[in-house]
Order: C-alpha cells, then sequence, then structure tokens
C-alpha cells in the first residue's frame, strides 16, 4: 500500500482502460451488421443497453467510492471489465456477445466514475489541473485503440478481444499497485452527522441545470457518432471521409488540450467563463451544419465542436468538485458520468426519431441548435443571479 495517490498511477490506469474499452465498444455495429449478420436496429439496441449499464455503474461507483472502499470499488468495477473480455475470447457469437459486452458497461461505468472520483483526492495538484490532464490521457487512449484495433481485426476478431483482456489486466495490476491508498475512516459518529445532510438549494440548482446542459450537450454531440454519418454518406461522400473526422476530432485535441492546460491556474479564476464560452461554442457548431454540403464544412463544424468540448468537459468535473463536499466526491462525479452516459444512450434514438419522422436532418441539427443554446442560456443566467445572490463557488486554489 503506497502513502498517496500519485497522479501518474492515476493518469497511466485511464491510459490503459480507454485504450482497452475503444478496443471492444465502437466495434459492436461493425462486428454485429458484417459479422453475426444481426440488424442495425438489434446492434443499436446493444449499444443503448450498454450505455444504460453503464449508468448503473457511473451510480454505483460513485455510491460505492463514497460509502464502502474506494480501491475495492475499483478492483470490483476492473474485476467484471476482466472477465467480461476474457469471456468475449471464447464466446462472442449471439447472443454472448451482446450479453458480455453490456455487462462489461457496468464495469466500465464503475471504473469511469472510479477513475474522476480518485482525480479529487490527489494532493499537491488543482483539481482542475488535473482533470485537463486526465482528458487528454482519456482520449489518447482512444485514439490509440481505434488505431491499434485497425491493424488487429485483420488477424481475427479473438485477437481483439485477447488484447482488450491484457489490457484490462494491465489495468488491475496499476490499480493494485497504484490506487491502493489509505482512505478516510468514515466512523458512525462521521455517519451519523451527515446521515441527513441535504446540500444547499442554491448547490443542487447548479447540479441540476449544469447536468441538464450536460445531457443535452451529449445528445447532440452523439449525432456525430450515428446520424451524421449517414448524413454524409447521403452526400455521396466516403466512409474514409467521415472517418477522417474523427482523426481530425482527435488532433485538435492533442494540439489543444495541453495549450489549455498551460493556463490551467487563469481558467480556473474564469472557470464559469471557461464553460459559458465551451457550451456556445458547441452550439455554434451545430449552425454550420444546417448550410453544410462540403466536405470541408463539415470539417469546420468538428473543429468547433472540438474545441468547445476541450472547454466544457474537463470544467464540468472541476466545478461539480468545488460543488461537492467531502464525503460526496464520488456521488457528484458519478452525476456527471451518468448523465453523459444518458445522453450518450438516447442520443442515436432521439436523433434517429427526429429524421424518421421529419425526413430532414436540418431540421435534426436546427432542433439540437435550439435546445444548446436554450439550455446554455438558462445555465449562464441561474449562475449569475446566484453568484450575485450568495456568491460564487469559484475561488482561489493554490494546490
Amino acid at each position: 500500500m503506497t502513502k498517496t495517490l500519485r497522479l501518474r498511477w492515476l493518469l497511466l490506469g485511464a491510459l490503459i482502460v480507454n485504450t482497452a474499452s475503444s478496443f471492444i465498444w465502437p466495434l459492436t455495429t461493425v462486428y454485429m451488421h458484417n459479422y453475426l449478420h444481426e440488424s442495425l436496429t438489434v446492434s443499436g439496441w446493444v449499444l443503448f443497453f450498454y450505455s444504460i449499464t453503464m449508468v448503473v455503474g457511473n451510480y454505483l461507483g460513485g455510491y460505492l467510492f463514497d460509502r464502502w472502499s474506494r480501491y475495492k470499488t475499483m478492483i470490483v468495477g476492473v474485476g467484471l471489465m476482466v472477465i467480461n473480455a476474457g469471456l468475449l475470447i471464447f464466446y462472442h457469437g449471439w447472443p454472448n456477445y451482446a450479453l458480455f459486452l453490456i455487462l462489461l458497461g457496468l464495469g466500465n461505468g464503475i471504473v469511469a466514475t472510479g477513475i474522476n472520483s480518485y482525480a479529487t483526492v490527489v494532493h499537491g495538484y488543482r483539481s482542475s489541473y488535473i482533470f485537463n490532464v486526465l482528458y487528454f490521457m482519456n482520449n489518447l487512449g482512444l485514439v490509440l485503440g481505434t488505431l491499434l484495433v485497425g491493424i488487429v481485426l485483420p488477424m481475427g476478431i479473438a485477437d481483439v478481444f485477447i488484447v482488450a483482456f491484457v489490457l484490462f489486466v494491465a489495468f488491475i495490476l496499476v490499480v493494485i499497485f497504484g490506487y491502493h491508498v489509505p482512505e478516510p475512516k468514515f466512523n458512525q459518529v462521521y455517519q451519523l452527522k451527515h446521515a441527513h445532510h441535504h446540500p444547499a438549494k442554491s448547490t443542487l440548482l447548479r447540479m441540476i441545470i449544469l447536468m441538464l446542459a450536460l445531457l443535452i450537450t451529449w445528445v447532440a454531440y452523439e449525432q456525430w457518432q450515428s446520424n451524421i454519418s449517414s448524413y454524409m454518406l447521403s452526400l455521396h461522400m466516403s466512409i474514409q471521409k467521415y472517418s477522417f473526422v474523427w482523426t481530425f476530432n482527435a488532433i485538435l485535441i492533442v494540439l489543444f488540450q495541453p495549450l489549455l492546460t498551460a493556463f490551467d491556474r487563469w481558467l480556473l479564476q474564469h472557470l464559469m467563463g471557461r464553460m459559458y464560452v465551451g457550451f456556445v461554442i458547441m452550439s455554434s457548431s451545430f449552425i454550420i451544419l444546417l448550410v453544410a454540403k462540403h466536405y470541408t464544412m463539415f470539417l469546420a463544424s468538428m473543429a468547433l465542436l472540438t474545441i468547445g468540448e476541450i472547454a466544457v468537459f474537463p470544467a464540468v468535473s472541476t466545478f461539480v468538485d468545488r460543488l461537492a463536499s467531502l464525503h460526496e466526491k464520488g456521488k457528484y462525479q458519478g452525476y456527471v458520468n451518468m448523465f453523459a452516459s444518458i445522453g450518450r444512450a438516447i442520443g442515436p434514438l432521439v436523433g434517429a426519431q427526429i429524421v424518421d419522422f421529419t425526413a430532414s436532418y436540418r431540421i435534426l441539427f436546427l432542433c439540437c441548435v435550439l435546445a444548446m443554446f436554450a439550455i446554455t442560456t438558462l445555465f449562464i443566467i441561474i449562475n449569475i443571479y446566484l453568484d450575485k445572490k450568495i456568491g460564487s463557488v469559484v475561488c482561489a486554489d493554490n494546490k
């Protein structure tokens, strides 16, 4: 057992688990449709239930992190991922593939919240700095995974699951040697003192509106993973061009995220402004899609979306950390992951329903613009009002 959790262990764990995860879930639609010969609708429902189990895992991860054991919570989550990835090596036909993938989502949800929650207890760094670097490592893992899976997949689907299994085993070793640190003693007196503790109404209001903004943002964001690909193909753009959009997204994150980290102290002092600007930029990216006909306009839209997400997503975790009391760090980070997972789960379904009902992708993009600008405006107004009434939650952090 080490004395404190070191940042390098946290980041290494995030890199490994995101690399391993990106070996599995991005292949779902292609594997189920082209290899298992299931319909796109069936693969869509499998991904939906995968996201739902992630939501459950997000909640359990936060609850167990606060109420049980931080280390054991991570072991349970990673254990589920190791077991189900191992089973997929040998049993990847239908319906075993769907069952083990969905159960793997439960472990993934626990681990995602666990890593975010551990980020709140790393000493010696500002929380905003940690979440910025953590976001970078998460995305770097996704990039590495998607690049490597293209090399491994031609060798056979079992080899993909073998690599994922090995990476999950490597991650559990990182957890054992790096995450096993002394934990606070939540004795009975402390638990009784906080058993009926309720956060201030202002805190609840800030959380509710922020989680709604996060949910709507992810619903819109997921259109890029689903319906926008179909739209680009309908405009006679190739799959390769659509795939490069995500490569472009990754390149921008790798280039700009370190830049934001370099100005972390200043951005922390302007945390609310960072979120306001980020949400507005992400909303604006869908305005371009309303008139997009050429490939360069899709790239421009993705550029705005990426810059906005770099500003918003790490800042949300930092802001929520500042709202949370010591004994609720896990629960609040669980909410962040839960609402993101819900948005990812329902986004493709909501978008598909709008397109089917209206027979128009432009109406889908217009709905995204209106919904995102509306919730962003409400988020800004409520926070400005609360800041004037009771003071800002953002204060100097000299860690």
